[in-house]
């Protein structure tokens, strides 16, 4: 049993698909470490191939074309062990298969972000914001460590970033009023942005797919933080537009809660600018998609009136 050499996303996403092409080949992975297979589990979400193997360990097994992947979680979990007081999973194994990397990781408890938030009260959604806000900042006090080395670096994540913007958002359908400002925008990002100023862990993706929660006395928490295979070192801000587009939803006691939990007060045109700026170079930047505001193409004339749209305050 070997896994396949595959030069291009389509035909991993293709072979991920369909378990039964290597979900023996991950079962005799985890037997090589003497763990328990008795009750495997695909996931059939996510970027990489995932198996819970029992309620307590995770196996996940990273394609050669996503090896940047593999670097950026292993390498996280082994920077942030032991210094947040939110729990991640642990490295239990690792090595590689047929020149694919795999890691044993524990399995966190709690229910995943996403099957609850949309159901919960508006008091406990800004509860938890203020909570990411304060997470985020947790993260960013761990020392960088060797994550200072990963690739892209900052500066140069932001140029290609820049350069690609207009052709990245006509292809996905951003509406001609937005795309008439995105020049002015860049031109501001490069002053608001910082490029040199010293970077902090960025995981990229504070969304509820990525939580884990849990209720005590009818008062949901964070839980659990997982997936660290976008991890960069770069500014700050760049981390609360995972929670500002999927969470907050423009709802300013949201937002406020979330930037207050970070440490900023009101929001001034300059940090609302820098995020827009930030949100359209974000590597996962899709705003159609991933702006939950109903009706927001309709509510804002142009770049300007979206920024007081989802930051308001």
């Amino acid at each position: 049993m070997t896994l396949p050499y595959l030069t291009d996303a389509e035909s991993f996403r293709a072979f991920r698909s369909d378990p039964a092409r290597w979900l023996p080949i991950a079962l005799d992975i985890a037997r090589s470490h003497g763990l328990d297979t008795s009750a495997p589990h695909v996931f059939a979400t996510g970027t990489n191939l995932v198996i819970g193997l029992g309620d307590k360990l995770i196996l996940k097994i990273f394609p050669p074309l996503l090896h940047a992947q593999f670097v950026s979680e292993r390498g996280s979990l082994t920077q942030l062990k032991g210094h947040l007081d939110l729990p991640i999973p642990e490295i239990v194994a690792e090595g590689t298969r047929d020149g694919w990397p795999y890691l044993v990781i524990t399995r966190l408890t709690g229910t995943l972000g996403s099957e609850v938030w949309p159901s919960l009260p508006e008091d406990q959604k800004e509860r938890l914001l203020r909570q990411i806000g304060e997470t985020i900042v947790a993260v960013q006090r761990v020392p960088l460590g060797p994550l200072a080395s990963i690739e892209p670096h900052w500066n140069d994540f932001m140029c290609r970033q820049m350069q690609g913007c207009r052709a990245r958002h006509t292809r996905l359908g951003l509406a001609p009023k937005f795309l008439a400002g995105l020049d002015d925008l860049l031109r501001d990002a490069e002053a608001l942005i910082p490029m040199d100023a010293p970077p902090v862990i960025l995981i990229g993706e504070y969304i509820p797919e990525n939580f884990l929660l849990a209720c005590h006395d009818d008062q949901w928490s964070l839980e659990g933080l997982f997936d660290f295979g976008d991890v960069l070192a770069g500014w700050r801000d760049y981390d609360l537009l995972g929670p500002s587009a999927f969470m907050a939803a423009g709802r300013p006691g949201r937002v406020k809660s979330l930037l207050e939990g970070f440490g900023y007060s009101k929001p001034d045109f300059a940090l609302k600018r820098r995020l827009m700026a930030l949100m359209l170079l974000h590597r996962a930047s899709d705003l159609n998609s991933h702006i939950c505001i109903e009706a927001w193409q309709e509510q804002a004339d142009d770049l300007v009136g979206l920024q007081e749209l989802i930051w308001p305050g």
